[in-house]
This record gives structure tokens, sequence and C-alpha cells, in this order.
């Protein structure tokens, strides 16, 4: 018996040995992906990719299966943003990749590190009507093409293309600004055998400094003239350097929506909030203190900024980005020192060569807008909603807040004030309806934390991912301004003086959370909202706080409104006026 076990044993080991020499190519990958730092996978599965999504559940991945692709990837999205880590979206082929579009735009646009892996068609099977067929001969090209879609994207077709691809995608994800990448993996090579692929090795993100002379140039220009900052999304790493130069220079500081919490908006040189949902008077005030601005990290879109010819101050801007395709795109005709950098390492660098004794004269900060008194009411008033929101869910707690697009999105701008940066969240590029009320999934499941999403009931009809939040235990809750209607556009169109029907029947979304197995709470009294909200944030799992609110409410969108007006009067092609120099 003691001989027959030693050859038993060798013929074991050798069996494993021969297991881990012969691995599938849908394994390689997974593996290197880990390599890169993926630890979470949200999609929908298929046929197509029956190989990969075996190899994944079979990983140490958090593998999520949800109910549409578009939610997987705003999921996704906010995923990556809340803990910095890359993120893998998988999808079927045909409606599975189409679907998955929208959520990929909107991760693109908000600086996430997601890897989408979809299948693709056999080639054997290319314009023969697959099942689902994708190829070129159904798709359009850039689907697997680097362009505006991604910044990577590649058929996968053979097992030696795996270490080459993996070296691009680990350059791209190094990149501080983000990285969208596909990888399109054919059905017929996913279980094809292949060696175990070598560790892939992280590139650390580079902190891009920008010349001498151009810091130089740049600390000369915000020192000849009082001058304010303006801070967006792509400071968000930066927020230690951030303050540390207002408090040393004294320059006054507002910021984007996105930007909320990099300073806290309750330090004594900060102004206010830019753009939509923003605050009244800070372009006013802006306009009349500073006659250069210093502007980090952002692109100064129309949400960012609504093109407010007023922030075209006399001198101009300093902008940095790590874009440098972004300075002087918003508004054109503006004076600009263009400097294309990291935004914390062009500030230590600015510090450095600060002198002590240059400071900026700050004037009386535009005064706070006025909160409203408790009213007896059979409906909630979304601004004291954002009063019992501030209270138990921002400062009692610690919980990543989402808003939707919509009003959801202008009343949290405006009335919520937060004192760290990643702890508010809204798209306002894509701006897709559905990316807070699918995201708020993402954000709770990969970083272990409470995430609350403030979302309008159109949103929350359009998508959510409640019945995945249910599944998978998510610390989620959905906070929903309940009144039967589009918001915004049912008051944007009387705004503009136009008629259309923005209505639709009343849902009650505590019973529906609680037909899908969640936590469903109602409320319309404003006097138990804080029992209400307290409630929620305890629930162990997902939970939706259906609240209705006062449709008669005006949303602070006239700004917007003004704009939308100067367009339709100018044919489409008003642009941003600036004042003359």
């Amino acid at each position: 018996m003691e001989r027959m076990a030693v050859p038993m044993l060798v013929a074991d080991a050798s069996a494993v040995r021969d297991t881990e020499a012969r691995i599938t190519l849908a394994e390689a990958l997974v593996r290197s992906l880990s390599d890169l730092g993926v630890r979470d996978a949200y999609g929908i599965s298929g046929g197509a990719i029956a190989a990969l999504w075996h190899a994944m559940a079979a990983s140490p991945w958090q593998v999520c299966h949800f109910r549409h692709e578009s939610g997987a990837a705003f999921a996704a999205t906010e995923a990556s943003l809340a803990t910095g880590r890359p993120v893998v979206v998988y999808t079927t082929t045909g409606p599975g990749l189409t679907n998955a579009l929208t959520g990929l735009l909107a991760a693109r646009g908000e600086g996430a590190r997601v890897i989408l892996v979809s299948g693709y068609t056999a080639s054997a099977g290319h314009g023969r009507h697959a099942i689902q067929e994708t190829s070129p001969f159904t798709m359009p090209a850039e689907f697997h093409a680097a362009g505006s879609l991604f910044h990577q994207a590649t058929v996968l077709d053979a097992p030696g293309a795996l270490p080459a691809l993996m070296r691009r995608l680990a350059n791209g994800l190094a990149r501080p600004q983000g990285w969208v990448a596909h990888i399109a993996l054919p059905t017929a090579q996913q279980a094809a055998p292949t060696a175990p692929p070598l560790p892939v090795p992280r590139r650390a993100p580079v902190a891009a400094v920008p010349e001498p002379a151009l810091l130089d140039a740049a600390g000369a220009a915000l020192r000849d003239a009082p001058f304010a900052v303006w801070i967006g999304h792509g400071a968000r790493g930066a927020a230690r350097e951030v303050r540390a130069f207002i408090e040393r220079t004294g320059a006054p500081i507002f910021c984007t929506p996105r930007a909320k919490g990099i300073v806290p908006e309750m330090h004594p040189q900060f102004i206010g909030v830019s753009g939509m949902g923003g605050h009244d008077g800070v372009a006013a005030w802006v306009q009349a203190h500073a006659e250069r601005i210093l502007v980090l990290g952002t692109r100064l879109g129309e949400a960012s900024s609504l093109w407010d010819a007023r922030y075209a101050v006399r001198r101009g801007f300093v902008h940095v980005d790590v874009d440098p395709q972004v300075p002087c795109a918003a508004y054109p005709d503006a004076p600009t020192l263009a400097v294309s950098a990291d935004v914390g390492a062009f500030l230590r660098a600015v510090l450095v060569r600060w002198p002590a004794a240059a400071r900026v004269v700050l004037p009386s900060r535009p005064p706070p807008p006025s909160a409203p008194s408790l009213a007896a009411s059979d409906r909630v008033r979304p601004e004291f909603l954002m009063q019992a929101i501030q209270r138990r869910v921002v400062d009692a707690g610690d919980a990543i807040v989402l808003a939707e697009s919509g009003h959801s999105f202008i009343w949290a701008t405006r009335c919520l004030r937060f004192a760290t940066p990643g702890r508010y969240r809204v798209s306002t590029g894509v701006g897709a309806m559905g990316h807070a009320a699918c995201g708020v999934v993402g954000a709770a499941l990969a970083s272990g934390r409470r995430a609350v999403a403030i979302v309008g009931d159109g949103s929350m009809l359009m998508n959510n991912e409640l019945h995945s939040a249910v599944k998978y235990g998510a610390r989620a809750v959905w906070i929903v301004l309940n009144d039967g209607r589009y918001g915004m556009c049912h008051q944007g169109m009387q705004a503009l003086g136009l008629g259309a029907d923005a209505l639709f029947p009343e849902v009650d979304f505590a019973a529906l959370a609680r037909a899908l197995g969640a936590q469903g709470l109602r409320v319309a009294a404003e006097d138990g909202l804080d029992a209400v909200l307290d409630a929620a944030l305890q629930a162990a799992g997902p939970c939706v706080v259906d609240v209705l609110v006062d449709p008669a409410a005006r949303a602070p969108t006239a700004a917007r409104n003004r704009g939308l007006a100067r367009l339709l009067a100018d044919g489409g092609d008003a642009e941003p006026s600036f004042p003359p120099r």
C-alpha cells in the first residue's frame, strides 16, 4: 500500500500542475484584471458570455447580477468613484451591449475607471444573422475602437494578445482623470486554453507638474490683481492643497455642483456654488470683487457655469486641468493662461513660490439663503425636506449622498452643505435620469458605507436597481420626491410660456419597495421627516422613503430657464456674451 501511495500522490500533483498550466482565456482575463485592482463587477449575463460569467463567479470578485445593463453601468460608475478602484461592467452581445451605453457615457463624463467586458460574435457568424449578433456588420465601428465613447477598445481575439492589452490598460488606469475601456471577448475564444498570465504591474498615477517658467507666470498673474478660486470635480483629490492655498493667500473660493465639499461649505472664505442649482449672487459677487479667477479642475460647462458672462472677469482665467483640451473650451473669448497639470501638484509647486506677505483682501460674503420654518401642510416643501436631510443624513453621519438629474439635483445642490470631499455626487454632464437611482447601489456595495439617493419620481420609474439592492443587501436609501410629474419639464415649460403634458399618475413608492422586498416608508407631513429618515438610515438593507412633496413649490431654476429662453429667441445661435475689454 505504501508503494502505491507514492505514484498516486505524484499523479495528483501532476494533475494540479496540468490544471494550473492550462486555464481558459476568460479566467486569464479575470486574473489580470484582478492584478489591476478590480474587485467588483456589475452586469447581466447571456449565452455569449457564459464562460466569462463562470470565470468571474469563481473569482474573489463581488459579482452582482443586475436588472438592466444601464443600471449596472451607473452602479459601476459610482462604485469606482466611491472607492477609487476600477470596476467591471459585463454584458452579452447585441442589446446587452447597447443597453449599457448611456451608463458608460456617464462613466467617462464623471471620470470613473470602468472596464466593459462584452461578448462578441465568433467570426464564423459575422454577417450571417447570428442571435444578437455583435460584429462589424451590426454595430458601429466606434464600439470597438478608441474614440468619444471609449478611451481604449479592442477585440481580444487570441490569448497571445492579453499581455499587451493589459499593459495598455494599466497605463490608462493610471491617468488621474479616469479611464473607460471596452474589451470585447469572442464567445469562441473565452474557453480557449492558455497559460496562466504573469502578474500585471499597476502604475502609480503620475502627477503632471508644469514647467517652472509656466509656474512663475501663473504665480505672477495671480499676484498682480485680486483673484478668486473656482474649483471643480477634477480637484477632488487635492482637497488638502486647495485649502492650504486659499488659507495662505486669503483668496475667496467657490465651487461647481460636483465639487461640493472639497472645501467645507461653511469655511469663511467659501462664497457659494456656481451653475445649475447654485447660489444666487455668486456670479455678481465675483464680477464685483475679482479681476482674475484661478480655475482648478473644471470644464466650466453649462451645468457648472451656465456660461454666465459675469465669470469672464476683466483679466480672465488661470485655468489648471490635466486635460489640455479643457482651458478655453467653455469661455473661448476670455483671456486665459492655460496650465496642463495635476491640480494638487500645481498648488504644491505654487505654494513653494508664494511670498508670505501676498494676500487677497476678502470682502463680505454673499448672505446665505434663509431656511424655511415648519408649516402645517399635507405636503412637504422640498426646501424643508433638504433641511431634514442636512440634519439627519449629512450632519449626523457619513453616508454618500447622490442627487438625481432634475429638481432633486437642483434642490440638493442649492440647500445641502458638505464639509468633506466625495460625499456628494451628481452627474452634470450626461445627466441621465436613473443615474443616481441605480448608482446608489454600486456606491453602497463597493464602499461598504450607507449611500443615499435623492431622486425624482420620474427618475425612479425610469430606471432603478432596487431589486438588485434587495438581493445583495445594499445599505442604500432612496428619498423620492413624489409629485406625480417630471417636475423640471413641467415648471420649465411653464416658465418658457409653452405647453405640454408632463404629468403622470401618482405612485406609492413605499408599497412598490415592499413588493420588491425592501423596506418602504411614506411621509406627507413635515413634522414626520426626521423620524422617517432616522428609520431609513437604521434599516439593515435597502429602504425607500416616499416623500409627498408640494408640486407648487418653485425650484430655483430661473437662470437655466433664462438661458433656454435666449436660445429659443435666437434660433439656437445664442453664445455667451463677454464684457468688453
